[in-house]
């Protein structure tokens, strides 16, 4: 019999499978210090928490039973991570539950700067009866920009469809089968900017994301545009929102979430009339805190029974005779996995990974969700060795393994290939004694690249002069060269150059070199 125990306020329907499993005793206790929670948590397999439970690695340590600590939400910042990953304990999350709830206020909020209903209401509930000053827009015929296609930002553009919209999409991952069976049109963020009535953004936060809508976005919006943010803030520029929003460019915009929560007192959005603003909502639904709680329920369930599961954040149990074989690889995998997303402009349409050497004769799915994770991570949030499979196939991306006898020039050799509409990309990496990981080739090209550190690939046609030309204009902006390896297959054909670097270099740096004659393209790659 598994013992559960449930704290946090967690409903009793949200947690009913539980309730009703004959293998399982659920307890619910709420308010309990760390010390109070140390104190009885060696009696229980599992653990359901939200947000006010701290689920400390002393918690942990006092927790021999523990198999799974479940987060009725999606933000697992009370959860210590390595400490549950060092203990074997698997933490999980339910980022499916809130889809529809986000998606509504999404709605809500575009309706409300649409139709200025809250300053509209603020007036009238203050006497003022101002029919005059609320003249508002319609949805029906609009151009709606969607920046993130995943879960949430599909509902949206189903639900605008019916509204009259007309919509367009932005995702790294879109594909056009998917777009075309959405009834979306695809385009770039720039693209969508420019056509775009209303813009909504439902992409996690990431180094790629942040500020993803600034200065040089707002300035070649239409005039009139409004703007909604229900999904991470620190997407949407805020100094540069209220900027456009001054020179007339945004005629209104609704934000559920802030760079810093809760915001300062002094917060421009607070005073600003045409800014529309709610505390983090998007969750706050009493379907949404039950979908929750019955999907972390359901993964509770399969966890304890040993069954499949999905909605990993950590890394789950391997094997000691497999890990000891593959832990070696599990850097490599994922810097390999990186660097080929990376260098992909296209939405991935399968990746292959190819296995040779001693390699063939073990177990390596452990070790295929790690390059898996790699390639997805720099465009989405979330992604984990345990979660990253079933991410790639939820974005219609097909993953396919391979195994090959043993490699001519190499004792173990993985193979990452990335495959688009247009293009294919591959790359192939292994570990030398002595030296350790190694990129040991880009697409066509022979190299010896370690993967670490600001790099810059550069296509070009092989002519003298070219290295001394990308030396000197690095040079001139500050950038100095580490390392640089090129690889070429016949003399004067085509060519890559792979340069490492003590820093990032400039975006106008990187243009300045694409500008080189000679130069195909360039790409900054971060390991």
């Amino acid at each position: 019999m598994f013992k559960v125990l449930v704290m946090d306020g967690i409903s009793d329907q949200g947690i009913q499978l539980l309730y009703d499993a004959p293998d399982v005793t659920v307890e619910k206790k709420q308010g309990l210090s760390e010390d109070e929670l140390i104190a009885i948590i060696d009696q229980y397999d599992a653990l359901l928490v939200r947000s006010a439970t701290k689920v400390t690695a002393r918690v942990m340590e006092a927790a021999p039973k523990l198999k799974v600590v479940g987060r009725a939400g999606v933000g697992v910042d009370n959860i210590d991570l390595d400490a549950a990953t060092k203990r074997g304990i698997i933490v999980i999350n339910a980022p499916d539950g809130n889809t529809i709830a986000t998606c509504e206020l999404t709605f809500a909020m575009m309706m409300s700067t649409a139709r200025s209903i809250p300053q509209a209401y603020k007036k009238t509930t203050g006497g003022e009866w101002d029919r005059k000053s609320f003249v508002g827009v319609e949805l029906r015929n609009k151009v709606l920009g969607v920046l993130g296609m995943g879960r949430i930002g599909s509902e949206v553009a189903k639900r605008a469809k019916a509204f009259g919209m007309d919509v367009y999409g932005f995702d790294p991952f879109l594909t056009e089968e998917r777009a075309e069976k959405l009834g979306v049109k695809m385009g770039t963020v720039d693209e969508i900017c420019r056509v775009a009535d209303f813009i909504t953004v439902h992409t996690p936060l990431t180094s790629e994301t942040r500020h993803m809508i600034s200065r040089p976005q707002f300035e070649i919006m239409k005039k009139g545009v409004r703007i909604i943010n229900c999904a991470r803030g620190g997407i949407i520029d805020e100094q540069a929102l209220v900027e456009a929003i001054d020179k007339g460019i945004v005629a209104g915009a609704a934000f559920d979430v802030f760079e810093e929560e809760p915001p300062r007192p002094e917060h421009p959005f607070l005073n600003n009339p045409k800014i529309v603003v709610t505390p983090h909502l998007g969750a706050s639904t009493v379907e949404a805190q039950e979908n929750v709680a019955i999907d972390v329920s359901e993964e509770v369930l399969h966890i304890l029974r040993n069954e499949p599961f999905k909605n990993a954040v950590n890394m789950p149990p391997v094997p000691a005779d497999v890990m000891n074989k593959l832990q070696p690889y599990f850097h490599l995998g994922a810097k390999l996995g990186s660097f080929a997303g990376q260098i992909v402009d296209e939405a991935v349409s399968e990746i292959i990974v190819s296995y040779s050497g001693e390699l063939i004769d073990v177990d390596t799915s452990p070790l295929t969700r790690y390059i898996v994770q790699g390639v997805l991570s720099k465009q989405l949030e979330g992604v984990n060795i345990v979660n990253a499979i079933h991410v790639a196939k939820s974005r219609g991306v097909n993953v396919v393994v391979q195994k090959s006898a043993a490699s001519q020039t190499f004792t173990n050799l993985l193979s990452v290939t990335l495959k688009t509409k247009n293009t294919e990309r591959k790359l192939s990496g292994t570990l030398l004694s002595g030296y350790g990981e190694r990129v040991v080739q880009i697409d066509q090209y022979p190299v010896d690249i370690s993967p670490e550190g600001h790099l810059l690939l550069i296509s070009h046609n092989d002519r003298p002069g070219i290295i001394g030309k990308v030396g000197t204009l690095l040079g001139t902006n500050d950038v100095n060269i580490a390392t640089m390896q090129v690889g070429r297959k016949v003399v004067g054909g085509s060519a890559i150059m792979v340069l490492t670097t003590d820093k990032s270099t400039p975006k106008e740096v990187i243009a300045e070199l694409a500008k080189l004659p000679e130069l195909i393209q360039v790409q900054e790659l971060t390991l």
